[in-house]
């Protein structure tokens, strides 16, 4: 008999979690203009085979990524570059997070909840880094990188969630009916 791992047990933790459905119907409330025009936008498209959100959100962790490695590591020198790739990660989380919505608005049932809670995971990361970035802009390194390195440690988690939702449930695939 195999054993189910941590990780595996949390996101189906999540996906039955009443709170997360309750959650999950607040964000429909608060937002449902919005995932109306999400849902019919040009990032709710099918061209690739697949939601667009998935790639899109390498932009996003590659830049914040990079941007804690060179704060940690690369010096004083390359501050003014983490701080350009904040920023840049800020502007891909813009339409990755309208790719997200449009494909979440489809969804229901224990992926429409595990969706909810990748999204205020990164709602958290995004507010994070957007934080940090004003704090870099005042001259406070050290807040800034703290922040980041906080939002990414979030968006770790979060990232987790909606990876389980792509490789693991399958959401993100698109049949051709649905191009």
């Amino acid at each position: 008999m195999s054993e189910v791992s941590l990780p595996l047990r949390l996101a189906r933790a999540v996906g039955t979690s009443p709170v997360a459905d309750r959650v999950a119907a607040a964000q429909e409330f608060l937002y449902k203009p919005l995932l109306e025009w999400a849902w019919k936008s040009p990032f709710h498209t099918g061209v690739l085979g697949h939601w667009i959100h998935p790639p899109l959100t390498d932009l996003t962790l590659g830049c914040w990524g990079s941007a804690s490695i060179l704060d940690v590591a690369g010096g004083a020198q390359s501050r003014h570059g983490a701080t350009v790739l904040i920023g840049a990660g800020l502007a891909a989380a813009v339409p990755t997070a309208i790719a997200g919505a449009s494909d979440w608005a489809g969804m229901a049932g224990d992926a429409r909840r595990i969706g909810v809670v990748h999204a205020l995971g990164t709602d958290v990361a995004v507010f994070a880094n957007l934080g940090s970035l004003i704090a870099l802009t005042c001259g406070q390194h050290g807040l800034g990188v703290a922040l980041a390195l906080a939002g990414n440690a979030v968006l770790a988690g979060s990232g987790f969630l909606g990876g389980h939702l792509v490789l693991n449930r399958g959401t993100a695939r698109r049949v051709p009916a649905d191009v």
